[in-house]
């Protein structure tokens, strides 16, 4: 029988859940025009519009197994290679942390989150990467932390940008959008568990570490990244700083986040767009009482 107990990851998510309900009722007032379905201009904060239709082709269910077997593939890859960052390491500690303090605001972006086992992970690896797969399975890489020597504030934004590409279901969009290109039969198949259904979808799962996003995923992920960190008293501008560092980085370099996730200057002057409409729920929010800082030479996990 699995274990029904709760992580102290889940439990202390759990915490940060209880203490979001017993905010006040003006700062909650933004989700609840949300997910009454009331019109954007009655909601604080961004406004992205409805999800695509295409995620329909493929179960939630379906994606966030396949989401799970691989991350769990990775982690247990990692470990073999004593390249998995122990749960004491102090940037697992940190992005732990801000990572509690996030969770409790995607639940208004997808009903689902509520009963995701969310989990964040560090993997001692040089790459400038990170990534959040379906149903809440986060992993950084040591190299996006010590190379641009991220604050607190563009952690939480890397986060809350990958984060709303989970909450968006945006692999599960363009999963569906890859089946159909094979064809009504085959997504027949799938959809009824039948013929050439089983090998259609193992195919589709082998690419949630490969998919690319299009530009309005980009969009939508910065966006809803940006508010997630507000609400969560992470400051939302610190997305600029941070894809100026990204820019700086990527300069004679192919970067692996980079390859997924288009960069360039539409991407800092939509930032400063709508910053104004995040700004107030940063002023109002709890700020975080820990701070942390960027790795430590001694820091990086074994490869």
């Amino acid at each position: 029988m699995a274990d029904t107990n709760p992580t102290p990851f889940e439990y202390s998510c759990a915490c940060a859940a209880g203490a979001l309900r017993r905010r006040s009722f003006v700062a909650l007032l933004g989700g609840a025009a949300l997910t009454a379905g009331l019109p954007a201009w009655a909601r604080e904060g961004v406004d992205v519009g409805p999800p695509s239709a295409a995620s329909k082709l493929i179960s939630a269910e379906q994606v966030e197994g396949a989401a799970a077997k691989q991350y769990n593939q990775m982690l247990g890859q990692a470990s073999q290679k004593q390249a998995l960052a122990p749960a004491n390491h102090p940037q697992v500690v940190r992005l732990r942390y801000i990572a509690e303090r996030m969770i409790p605001h995607t639940y208004e972006w997808n009903k689902h989150a509520r009963s995701w086992r969310w989990e964040v992970n560090l993997l001692g690896n040089k790459q400038i990467n990170a990534f959040c797969m379906p149903g809440g399975k986060i992993a950084f890489y040591y190299g996006i932390l010590d190379q641009l020597k991220l604050s607190d504030d563009e952690v939480a934004m890397i986060m809350g940008h990958e984060m709303a590409h989970a909450l968006r279901e945006h692999a599960r969009e363009q999963m569906g959008k890859n089946m159909a290109t094979r064809g009504a039969i085959e997504i027949g198949s799938a959809l009824l568990g039948l013929g050439s259904g089983g090998r259609l979808l193992a195919d589709a799962g082998g690419q949630l570490l490969n998919l690319q996003f299009g530009r309005d995923d980009e969009s939508e992920a910065d966006l809803i990244g940006m508010e997630l960190a507000a609400r969560s008293g992470y400051d939302p501008g610190a997305g600029v700083t941070l894809w100026k560092k990204m820019a700086a980085a990527s300069k004679g370099k192919q970067i692996e986040l980079l390859s997924t996730h288009p960069s360039g200057p539409t991407r800092i002057t939509d930032i400063e767009a709508n910053l104004p409409k995040v700004m107030p729920l940063y002023e109002r929010a709890d700020k975080p009482d820990r701070r942390f800082g960027p790795p430590a030479a001694k820091d990086e996990p074994s490869r």
